[in-house]
């Protein structure tokens, strides 16, 4: 939290679109101008106690709202095998439609199988240039003799 409860007000406006001005008015109604609302917003994002707390929200939102590598790889494992579902729209032979939930086709499972093979660069040619010297002997490829 903050101490000054307009720069709360402000920091959590600021939160919900990123955009310092309407916040900033929000936070301070009385200022009407544009351009002493944004230049204050400005001058608020730096102040250490706002920036903190919005660095530590946006840290918190982040962690919330993104995958993480693993839960990616661990989707991409589940529909390259055909573990989960998805609801399709059929057509039934009375003219209705029902929903089936249906394996991925194997065109899916493969795309899944793809990233997968990307994520572990088993797709490319592997040279480990810590593993040992390369050895470059320049001017032999002019040599007429070999």
């Amino acid at each position: 939290m903050i101490n000054n409860p307009k720069h709360q007000i402000f920091a959590d406006e600021w939160l919900k679109d990123m955009n310092g001005t309407r916040a900033y008015k929000i936070a301070y109604p009385h200022i009407k101008k544009d351009n002493t609302a944004a230049t204050n917003a400005g001058r608020l994002l730096r102040n250490a106690d706002v920036k903190n707390y919005i660095e530590e929200k946006l840290e918190e939102m982040a962690s919330e709202r993104t995958a993480t590598a693993q839960e990616v790889m661990e989707f991409l494992t589940s529909v390259m095998r055909g573990e989960i579902t998805e609801p399709v729209t059929l057509l039934d032979g009375d003219g209705y439609q029902k929903v089936v939930d249906l394996r991925p086709s194997v065109q899916t499972r493969r795309a899944a199988a793809v990233d997968i093979g990307k994520r572990y660069a088993l797709f490319t040619d592997k040279v480990d240039l810590n593993k040992g010297d390369i050895v470059i002997k320049v001017g032999e490829w002019d040599d007429d003799d070999n």
